[in-house]
């Protein structure tokens, strides 16, 4: 099981606890993506507690090579980084278009791999 964790929301009005979990998660811009291979029960903590701030879920394999392939970054010591900085998924976000009517995409979203092939 691969956890992806993207982060939508900004950093404008958040307070001081939710932006260092986010930090702590490597979540630190809008539109980047974190992939947790066998997440930990500290990671899950985290994600459950920043939930109302990013969309996380569960990829296949196929997406996460193509997550890889397509955005994946060395360091200067040759290792992928640890997180994928994305595009605005095409189409827009459902939340952001129509205010009030549903959460959108925040919080636990069933439909993950259709939404970073969106944004890739």
């Amino acid at each position: 099981m691969k956890l992806a964790v993207i982060r939508i929301t900004g950093q404008v009005g958040l307070n001081k606890p939710i932006i260092e979990t986010l930090h702590r998660l490597r979540l630190r811009r809008k539109y980047v993506c974190v992939v947790f291979d066998k997440p930990t029960e500290v990671q899950l903590g985290m994600v459950k507690k920043v939930r109302d701030f990013v969309a996380h879920g569960e990829i296949s394999e196929e997406v996460y090579k193509k997550l890889v392939n397509k955005r994946g970054q060395k360091d200067a010591k040759g290792k992928l980084k640890p997180f994928f900085r994305l595009h605005p998924p095409r189409g827009g976000i459902e939340s952001k278009k129509h205010f009030g009517v549903g959460k959108g995409v925040l919080g636990e979203n069933k439909k993950m791999n259709e939404l970073i092939g969106r944004m890739l």
